[in-house]
């Protein structure tokens, strides 16, 4: 399958993002998974294991716990239980698994509230796998506040089941990241959420548009 050329500009256009809509290309993200050496999956026994779950046209993207596949199943909280238990079961490992239909991936392309950052390494989307509630909402506010306490010029925005992080100087530095890190935290390693920098959230997309376009 050829991957689509598009670029994050290209991505961030509405228009160009709605007309590839109705699409039932879904993306699974795992969290946690080829990280300083733990919860090792080769992307081979990982495409494995979604093609045996009887989807279509599996594909994966970079080492991160990325795939692309095709599936006439809606529900993607129960595509996202089948898939962590079948990962369970045949590799002995239990990561943390979200799934997005790719109307909704478009849909956070849509919403990004940082249109004007061309770094995509300075904006982050971490994915939750329900909406996000009133508990985690309060403790992002708090841990933005914090952040510019300090002087920090990050930024969180939470629409839908999607936190955006703006970092304009850089993740590795980010106080607000840090915060957001902290115990209870919704980044932190008991928190729900999974992270994908700009550039992997605009390539997922990418993929799940040549993949439609192969079925054509």
């Amino acid at each position: 399958m050829q991957v689509a050329r598009l670029t994050t500009g290209a991505w961030s256009d509405p228009a160009t993002v709605r007309q590839y809509s109705g699409m039932r290309t879904h993306v699974a993200l795992l969290r946690g998974v080829n990280v300083g050496g733990r919860n090792r999956i080769a992307m081979a026994d990982l495409r494995a294991v979604v093609s045996s779950l009887a989807h279509t046209e599996v594909t994966t993207y970079i080492q991160s716990g990325n795939v692309v596949f095709g599936t006439v199943e809606t529900d993607t909280a129960a595509l996202a239980t089948a898939l962590g238990r079948a990962i369970a079961e045949t590799l002995g490992l239990a990561p943390r698994v979200v799934v997005l239909s790719r109307d909704e991936l478009s849909q956070v392309v849509i919403d990004n509230p940082y249109p004007g950052e061309t770094n995509p390494r300075h904006l982050h989307a971490a994915f939750a796998g329900e909406q996000i509630g009133p508990d985690q909402l309060a403790a992002i506010a708090t841990a933005q506040q914090r952040a510019r306490d300090k002087g920090s010029r990050d930024a969180a925005t939470v629409i839908g089941r999607t936190l955006y992080l703006h970092t304009p100087d850089g993740i590795g530095r980010s106080e607000l990241a840090a915060q957001l890190a902290r115990s209870g935290g919704p980044l932190s390693t008991t928190g729900s959420a999974t992270v994908r920098n700009w550039a992997t959230v605009t390539a997922l997309l990418a993929l799940c548009q040549a993949e439609e376009t192969s079925d054509e």
